[in-house]
């Protein structure tokens, strides 16, 4: 662990994940970038330097809107120190940077995904990367799935290497305190598709009390328990899905709780056609964008009995103020047991931490993860190759 490494004087390439959203030059949520402060500042306390690398963004070669500097100023002005800024992440200027650096100093590189060598995990690649520090620290969770030259390749060419403190929280919330919960364990699933979650949700079921699905990730279930429901996002391989796990639910004595009304419109944009309908009252020709109030109340009432909640994905499309009540709602209510009964509440990352932030009133959860992929990795019981990598 990063504890257990002396970095006095040491040069520390530290791998974090600011993939965060920008529009205009101007980020609109900085969660990434301050639950990434604890680890740098640590190893400045310490003596050392650091020279930060990240993405942004899916970009296969320079591309202005991609840099990452619209990050360094928000960094400065997080930690209120100046940061040197290299335009490239492999360049001799930028190596020079990294050489140069004082105790106390740091390096901020431009987007790794400005060069191929990223994505494809290539061995150049990383051996140049590793130009940039003695020690190699991965705190980018949201990347832990991937197995990219920063992240993964790096590490070969590191004696010296650990996981951040956000890395370790994560692991920790994410599988470590689901091994042995303070029971009951509920688990709310929400979000838009089916596809890829099928170990997830087995594994849910295999550790949950009580399993709640909503949002559309619902709809495939109730159209294969007979519901004539609608929705783009139902199709023979999510019907095929569905079935299969009902099958896994009750052949291992496992049920799941879906909701039993709707707020339903005509379509999304048609506002004076919303209503609320019970399921048996759903047809094709209405559209569900986000649970009723009934549903709403009976999920509060199970969720109430929790010690332990994970919650996974919106219960409607949360974004429109129209249909957001119900995840509203949801978010209100974990934060209340969480602060005034202290159950602990994890919150799955992606749209479920937006949702979380959008929602609370305090931000007060036990723990909002800052990977989406990484986590449905992670909850499904899979290892996760920067992790592995690491060799710990």
């Amino acid at each position: 662990m990063i504890n257990e490494i002396n970095l006095k004087d040491k040069k520390i390439l530290l791998r974090v994940d600011y993939n965060v959203p920008i529009k205009d030059s101007i980020i609109t949520d900085d969660y990434r970038i301050i639950k990434s402060v604890p680890t740098i500042n640590y190893c400045l306390e310490r003596g050392a330097s650091v020279t930060i690398m990240s993405h942004l963004g899916r970009p296969d070669k320079y591309d202005k809107k991609y840099s990452l500097y619209p990050i360094l100023e928000k960094l400065e002005k997080i930690l209120g120190k100046n940061i040197i800024f290299s335009e490239d992440c492999i360049s001799n200027k930028s190596f020079m940077n990294s050489s140069k650096l004082k105790k106390g100093e740091i390096h901020l590189l431009e987007n790794l995904r400005f060069y191929d060598g990223e994505i494809s995990n290539c061995s150049d690649f990383s051996r140049n990367l590793s130009f940039h520090g003695d020690v190699f620290i991965n705190d980018a969770f949201g990347t832990a799935h991937r197995s990219h030259a920063s992240n993964v390749g790096v590490t070969k060419f590191f004696d010296e290497k650990s996981m951040g403190f956000l890395m370790e929280k994560e692991l920790n919330y994410l599988s470590k305190e689901l091994k042995k919960p303070e029971r009951p364990l509920i688990i709310i699933m929400g979000g838009a598709k089916i596809k890829g979650k099928i170990e997830l949700i087995e594994n849910f079921l295999d550790i949950s009390d009580f399993l709640l699905i909503g949002g559309a990730l619902s709809f495939p279930f109730l159209k294969v328990k007979g519901t004539d429901i609608k929705s783009s996002l139902i199709d023979k391989d999510s019907l095929e899905s569905a079935k299969k796990l009902l099958d896994y639910a009750n052949m291992n004595n496992k049920k799941i709780i879906f909701p039993s009304d709707f707020v339903t419109a005509s379509s999304i944009d048609a506002i004076d056609t919303i209503d609320i309908k019970l399921l048996t009252e759903i047809n094709s020709d209405l559209s569900c964008y986000d649970i009723g109030p009934e549903t709403t109340m009976m999920f509060s009432q199970i969720i109430s009995k929790a010690k332990t909640i994970l919650w996974n994905g919106p219960l409607g499309v949360s974004e429109n103020p129209y249909f957001g009540t119900g995840t509203q709602q949801i978010c209100r209510i974990i934060e209340e047991l969480t602060n005034k009964k202290g159950i602990t509440s994890i919150l799955g990352g992606g749209d479920t931490a937006s949702a979380a932030r959008r929602f609370s009133q305090d931000n007060g959860f036990t723990h909002i993860s800052t990977g989406g992929g990484a986590s449905l990795e992670l909850l499904s019981g899979k290892e996760l190759p920067a992790i592995k990598a690491l060799d710990l």
